[in-house]
């Protein structure tokens, strides 16, 4: 079944894909929006944090903001925390988040549609939905997450990944700090406390080589928590999922006549260390949503100009979390090594 004209076809509506969506609606571009989930960010695969570190502001939070955080504890294997203060940033609503932003975009004109999902994109640009449909937009933007089918349309694949998982508890008493745990027992990653109000999310993130022992580091984690009365021992929620790791892909290619361009998780906006990826995906979706208006409006350099941008604000700290990272993976795992691998550390921050 061929849909009705369309000029940009965006596939996801989390946070990169909304704001797509939306800054390319207020451009006076047709726009359909598509996204396997049912609801708006439901359910939440995702620890909440919004770093102000990453340096991109996020307009709008007010609405989703449930705690502020002050500042950083980070534990290196059985060693007192060190503390970092400042080390502000915002635990949020997810959810609600979510849902303000594709409200947004709806307002502006984009056809939002929840419970359908990319099936097969062609090799002439045109794209198969789940539900029967086929689209042969102008522009199609691919906000689909690390494991993106877009990316993959145009030979874009994200190079790593961390595979994740969290639990949702308790949180016994107030607390105004996010705790990162580094350990040799978690490969390739860490382990997080973030606080949000009464409750809080305890996860872990590892080379996905060691997806199997996922679990029993989270509850590890969990349980030596709850014995020291941080947290509570039920679990309320569980989640979990990949993160790219490998720093910023080609953010476009093209299909036949149409153009793809990547935002969000499918570019590798999250940050190879931290794992932040709300706030990159807000700003690299507005920008999507704007280039794509561009080139439909006939400007050839609209796809150079949008990597060009993503470059000159995420390239050089991208590339040096990628570094460390490398540099984590390649070592034994000794104190020294897995402080150099963290931004609360002056070596994270030495010369390459």
């Amino acid at each position: 079944m061929t849909a009705g004209p369309v000029d940009v076809l965006v596939l996801g509506l989390g946070p990169a894909g909304a704001c797509a969506a939306r800054f390319a609606a207020l451009r006076g571009c047709r726009v359909v929006a598509v996204e396997r989930k049912r609801s708006p960010g439901v359910p939440v695969q995702c620890a909440e944090f919004v770093p102000a570190l990453v340096g991109i502001e996020v307009p709008r939070l007010a609405g989703s903001v449930r705690q502020s955080i002050a500042a950083m504890q980070t534990f290196v294997e059985d060693d007192p925390p060190d503390r970092t203060d400042p080390f502000p940033g915002l635990m949020i609503d997810r959810a609600a988040f979510d849902a303000s932003l594709v409200a947004e975009a709806q307002r502006a004109g984009a056809d939002c549609r929840f419970g359908t999902r990319a099936a097969g994109i062609e090799r002439d640009g045109r794209v198969r939905l789940a539900d029967g449909s086929c689209w042969a937009p102008k522009v199609i933007i691919g906000a689909d997450g690390p494991r993106s089918l877009a990316g993959r349309s145009i030979g874009q694949a994200n190079r790593a990944l961390v595979e994740t998982r969290q639990v949702t508890v308790a949180l016994e008493g107030s607390h105004d700090s996010t705790d990162i745990f580094l350990s040799a027992r978690i490969p390739g990653g860490y382990g997080w406390v973030f606080p949000k109000g009464d409750i809080a999310h305890v996860g872990a993130g590892v080379d996905p080589v060691h997806k199997v022992r996922l679990k029993a580091i989270v509850d590890e984690l969990h349980a030596l928590l709850a014995r020291r009365g941080r947290v509570g021992r039920g679990v309320l929620s569980r989640t979990g999922g990949a993160i790219p790791v490998g720093g910023m892909v080609e953010p476009w290619g093209t299909l036949g006549e149409a153009l793809v361009l990547l935002a969000g998780d499918a570019a590798g906006l999250a940050h190879p260390v931290m794992g932040a990826g709300i706030a990159p995906a807000v700003h690299s979706g507005r920008l999507a949503g704007e280039a794509a208006a561009a080139a439909i409006a006939g400007d050839r350099a609209a796809c150079l100009d949008y990597e060009d941008e993503l470059d000159a604000v995420f390239g050089a700290a991208w590339s040096r979390a990628v570094i460390r990272r490398r540099e984590l993976l390649a070592s034994s795992n000794d104190k020294r090594a897995l402080r150099r691998a963290w931004i609360a550390y002056p070596g994270y921050w030495e010369p390459p």
